[in-house]
């Protein structure tokens, strides 16, 4: 029975070749398809930000921020837990400078942190709004 190296799979591939191969595997895949994210396509970003963000106007900012970048609709809302919630609809690419702002340290208050999701527009809205 040959021994077992920990630096190789079960089937005795060495790690590091298993790493090229995925690797490679991995090239042809997005060599074959086109870019899946385009920063043209429509997107909604849904935001959740953390920290020392309410009553400091991080709303106002957030709304004048989105209204700067342009193309983007929805809302920014205080929630009970003391975070803040932005929903943006517009470009993918607007909806990213957004979210690059949220990130940037050039907010009021203080950003401790931001989780987000994206996903497909749902419409609706009228301009941005502070709710």
């Amino acid at each position: 029975m040959a021994a077992i190296n920990p630096t190789d799979d079960a089937d005795g591939t060495p790690r590091e070749q298993l790493s090229e191969q995925m690797s490679e595997q991995f090239a042809e895949q997005f060599a074959e398809e086109p870019d899946r994210v385009r920063p043209e396509e429509p997107a909604r970003l849904t935001a959740w930000v953390r920290g020392e963000v309410q009553g400091v106007g991080f709303r106002w900012f957030t709304r004048a921020a989105a209204l700067r970048i342009g193309r983007l609709v929805g809302f920014a809302l205080n929630l009970g837990d003391g975070r803040v919630q932005i929903v943006a609809e517009g470009t993918r690419a607007d909806c990213g400078h957004l979210l690059e702002w949220l990130r940037s340290g050039d907010t009021p208050g203080r950003v401790d942190g931001v989780t987000e999701i994206w996903d497909t527009p749902r419409g609706g809205y009228r301009g941005f709004a502070i709710r």
